[in-house]
């Protein structure tokens, strides 16, 4: 019996909701699909996030084939988050994007002002054959926050599997 049917969505904690919103929905095109805010005081939401006289603001998008779920907690506010902080961290590390043409995605975003770790990458091997493009590129980016975000390309012959 199949009781996991995939990942769902996955959820980042930001300061600012409305920029977070212009990140996830205008620049990548995400689809908004709900959003909410809370008080405190609201037990269900106490007790499933495990934070006592918690309120906040929340929406959730629809990118692609997965969801991305955004909250801005107002109490208790979190101290700020160093937007540099290394990947090696114990906890999250990013989500990754799979996009058709990575160069213009990337170059789109650099215009938008998102901060990358480099340029799109190729790994391994030789970028083309008779065919087109194979393997895969990536890189890794932040939103205007630093959560982490990986674009990822993936081509005929890649040892990722594309979705």
């Amino acid at each position: 019996m199949k009781q996991v049917q995939g990942v769902h969505h996955v959820a980042v904690s930001v300061p600012d909701i409305a920029i977070a919103r212009k990140f996830y929905v205008e620049l990548l095109g995400a689809q908004e699909v709900s959003c909410t805010e809370w008080g405190e005081g609201n037990d269900f939401i106490n007790e499933v996030v495990g934070l006592p006289d918690c309120s906040g603001k929340q929406f959730m998008a629809r990118l692609g084939n997965t969801y991305i779920e955004v909250f801005e907690y107002v109490t208790p506010r979190a101290p700020d988050a160093d937007p540099r902080r290394p990947v090696n961290l114990f906890g999250y590390t990013h989500f990754g994007l799979q996009v058709d043409d990575i160069e213009s995605v990337y170059r789109r975003m650099l215009a938008a002002g998102v901060q990358f770790h480099t340029a799109p990458r190729h790994c391994g091997g030789p970028e083309r054959n008779a065919d087109g493009k194979v393997g895969f590129i990536s890189t890794y980016g932040r939103d205007y926050f630093g959560n982490v975000f990986e674009l990822i390309e993936i081509n005929a012959d890649s040892a990722i599997h594309a979705l």
